[in-house]
């Protein structure tokens, strides 16, 4: 069952639910995508905590679902690295010393960022729909989602989680990525200090990105990269392919983070 508390970081007030079943077991970290939260999650990270009986923490950063809102009217290039200066402080905060981060999008790009700055107490990553560099795929599924966002009822869908913080979310995302001098932002250089194994799933109709990711992680980590290109699968494999993201994921936390 999870249990939900909220903690302070740099003044801010964080939403995060917990399962923990053994303060000596490995806890896995869930980082939400752009536009997501604790709530979009659904049940899987239960799930996952159920059948790897592993501790399970998932956190809204800030500006997202019930964390503060944004304090910013504009975000840097290095956001995605600053978001894993804050999972570090949450997680040093929390005590928490074997660590499994499984990242989506935004999310599995700040778990790479964290993997690489933070080794002490990571024992593996996973990340789904990553992005290492920027994509003429990545750019026109973000011009999409600006359409949708004109032009159908996207915004009231993605107010049900955010709440009066869903125009600032939307803004920030947009206007980050697609800022000509965000072309050129690419982790290369970062990932290549990234020590633990590394898992990668990539949905084959992914609208936001290609296996231009996954190629690039694997020519610059240098520690073991499992990947799976799924069929049948856009931006969410653990919504839309979930029994086989559980599995896959179980089968390598199994073989790599004991």
């Amino acid at each position: 069952m999870l249990q939900t508390d909220f903690i302070e970081i740099n003044g801010l007030s964080y939403h995060i639910q917990r399962i923990i079943k053994d303060v000596n077991l490995p806890t896995i970290i869930f980082l939400h995508d752009s536009l997501g939260s604790v709530k979009l999650w659904r049940d899987f990270p239960e799930k996952l905590g159920e059948i790897t009986n592993y501790n399970v923490l998932i956190y809204d950063r800030e500006g997202h679902g019930d964390s503060s809102p944004f304090t910013i009217k504009e975000r840097p290039i290095n956001y995605l690295e600053l978001g894993a200066d804050i999972l570090n402080k949450i997680i040093t905060k929390l005590n928490l010393t074997q660590i499994i981060l499984f990242g989506h999008s935004d999310g599995a790009t700040i778990s790479l960022h964290y993997a690489a700055k933070y080794p002490n107490n990571i024992l593996a990553t996973i990340v789904e729909g990553v992005h290492v560099f920027v994509e003429e795929e990545t750019l026109q599924g973000i011009r999409d989602a600006k359409q949708a966002l004109e032009t159908t009822n996207l915004a009231e869908r993605v107010t049900k989680y955010h709440g009066n913080k869903t125009d600032m979310l939307f803004k920030l995302w947009i206007e980050t990525w697609l800022k000509p001098n965000y072309r050129d932002w690419n982790i290369y250089k970062e990932i290549r200090n990234i020590t633990t194994p590394v898992l990668v799933f990539q949905g084959e109709n992914d609208e936001f990105g290609t296996m231009q990711q996954v190629e690039k992680i694997k020519q610059n980590v240098s520690a073991t990269v499992i990947d799976y290109l799924i069929p049948n699968c856009g931006h969410n494999p653990h919504k839309e392919q979930k029994d086989f993201t559980l599995e896959k994921t179980k089968e390598f936390i199994k073989e790599y983070a004991l």
